[in-house]
């Protein structure tokens, strides 16, 4: 495979120092580097702008950009506030519940915990620049695992046909939730 793992993801932020101590103190991210340049590097274009790396401990990262001279939003005002978001992956469904408690002990504000067809439990919050993230832990046995991949295009086949859910028993045996016995 041509990609072996995530390097960064990157967005634009409000204050490149709000969003490195939002995400260094109130998530554990290390700050692992900033660069600056007043063009584009692969453009050319103006745009001053500073760039700024928190590492996971993988050595994945999120990536944001402060362009104070630039037009534009934050994020996607148009979509759905829930679409575009960063999802972090935790150790257990522990680490979700405890991540939760601590976040709003610190005034902020948590949706969830949500369960996703029993394959990940999920809390949602916004960062400083209103970004959504994701903190996430997986549900599933590895066999389940392999039995969603197995599913997966059925799944994406039946979206393709309805663009709905409106024949979901044909995949799930009722109309709604994920509940699904594997077909021998």
């Amino acid at each position: 495979m041509l990609c072996k793992k995530l390097h960064h993801a990157a967005f634009r932020c409000k204050d490149a120092r709000e969003t490195v101590n939002f995400y260094t103190e109130v998530l554990g991210l290390k700050f692992s580097h900033a660069m600056g340049e007043d063009h584009v590097p692969s453009t050319g274009k103006y745009s001053p702008h500073v760039h700024i790396f928190l590492e996971m401990d993988d050595g994945s990262a999120i990536a944001f950009f402060e362009c104070p001279k630039d037009p534009g939003n934050m994020k996607d005002l148009e979509s759905p506030d829930w679409i575009q978001h960063f999802a972090f992956e935790v150790e257990n469904v522990d680490a979700v519940l405890q991540a939760k408690a601590d976040l709003e002990s610190k005034g902020v504000k948590v949706v969830g915990p949500t369960n996703h067809d029993d394959f990940i439990l999920s809390i949602y919050f916004f960062d400083p620049s209103g970004h959504r993230l994701e903190l996430t832990a997986r549900t599933c046995p590895p066999q389940r695992l392999r039995d969603f991949e197995e599913e997966a295009p059925e799944v994406l086949a039946l979206w393709e046909q309805t663009h709905d859910w409106s024949q979901r028993d044909k995949l799930y045996g009722s109309q709604s939730g994920y509940a699904r016995e594997k077909q021998a």
